[in-house]
């Protein structure tokens, strides 16, 4: 298949692993941002295969397990409501809260409904004028477009009953949070190739000339991933802090104008926690004034639930690529994919259920 199975040919792959351990003279680490990414390397086993030195560490790129554990409370209390239909990515049903999770308010009656787009909960909206719609906004960059056209034709039709809680993040901001933490031990960036679709990579030049990083977007199949690898391997051994595009049959440094055209016209950068991690300043998107009729934290008045996070989950050490999964004390017994403690032991693109499903740190 066309883009699929060239980029799995174990001849290139073997060719780029050569080259990265003929490159390699010192250690390096560097970081996936993406979750995505996260779950091809551990499926084709390829921090196994990698040269002794090159250290892989996983970023805060799985959307899901970002998202801050107040705003799971919030649509938990707006789900519970009689007159509310709560639709939503399948990966956040069975994100815990501080309490609980949105499979078990299904199973107590609240009205909680699996979409695969924000379209699908617009198209509810219709179908029930008499009841509320609210979808559960999330993600980096790459769903930030689809989510703001839904508000965009909610107004337009006169959709009163169609809302969102959004919890949009930004991934730049994210970058350079970790750069500037103390513990930092990241030298390089494998980028988010489906984020840069849509944003381009220019942002990326002034983070890499500020920290003196190299920055490659790149895809997720494993010669995406190794030729990723090699060529931030090259830069780093050059000391050269340059952004260089892995995947350009996907990814154009201004992005996708009418994408991020969308986006502007919705959404404004504000300031947002992250889960485990913290409020990052200017690191998310929230719906500008113009739109906040659609906006469902304001139309329930839950802007006032507010939640620590619990100390016993260490996911946020992992999203800031300072600990690995198996790490945790936790991993694997107290914390199963059954019985999570964290999100990222729940997302389809989280770090714990990756090493967990591959049985990293897992006596077998």
């Amino acid at each position: 298949m066309k883009h699929l199975e060239e980029y799995r040919d174990p001849r290139l792959a073997r060719a780029l692993l050569d080259r990265i351990a003929a490159t390699v003279t010192r250690p390096w680490t560097v970081m996936e941002v993406c979750g995505g990414q996260t779950h091809a390397i551990m499926r084709h086993g390829i921090d196994q295969l990698l040269p002794p030195g090159l250290t892989l560490v996983h970023g805060p790129g799985c959307p899901v397990c970002v998202t801050p554990l107040e705003t799971i409370d919030r649509a938990l209390a707006i789900a519970a409501r009689p007159e509310v239909i709560l639709a939503s990515f399948g990966d956040m049903l069975r994100v815990p809260g501080s309490r609980d999770d949105l499979l078990r308010v299904k199973s107590r009656g609240g009205d909680v409904r699996m979409v695969a787009s924000p379209l699908e909960a617009l198209k509810l909206a219709r179908e029930h004028p008499d009841r509320e719609v609210v979808f559960l906004a999330v993600g980096f960059e790459t769903t930030a477009p689809g989510n703001a056209m839904a508000v965009k034709q909610a107004a337009a039709e006169g959709l009163t009953n169609f809302s969102e809680i959004v919890s949009h993040v930004l991934v730049p901001p994210a970058m350079e949070a970790i750069l500037g933490s103390p513990g930092n031990r990241v030298q390089g960036f494998l980028a988010a190739g489906h984020v840069c679709a849509v944003m381009g990579w220019r942002e990326y030049e002034p983070i890499a000339a500020k920290h003196g990083v190299p920055i490659v977007p790149t895809g997720f199949e494993p010669v995406d991933i190794l030729e990723g690898l090699a060529t931030v391997v090259e830069l780093l051994e050059a000391g050269r802090p340059a952004v260089v595009n892995q995947y350009r049959r996907a990814v154009r440094r201004e992005g996708n104008p009418a994408a991020r055209a969308a986006i502007d016209e919705v959404f404004a950068v504000c300031d947002r926690k992250w889960r485990g991690i913290g409020l990052i300043p200017r690191s998310g998107l929230g719906l500008r004034p113009e739109f906040a009729a659609h906006d469902a934290e304001r139309k329930f008045d839950v802007g006032d639930i507010v939640t620590e996070e619990p100390a016993v989950c260490i996911s946020g050490l992992i999203l800031q690529g300072l600990k690995k999964p198996d790490q945790c004390p936790a991993f694997g017994t107290a914390c199963t994919p059954l019985h999570p403690l964290g999100a990222t032991m729940v997302s389809s693109e989280g770090a714990c259920a990756a090493y967990h499903r591959y049985a990293r740190g897992i006596e077998l």
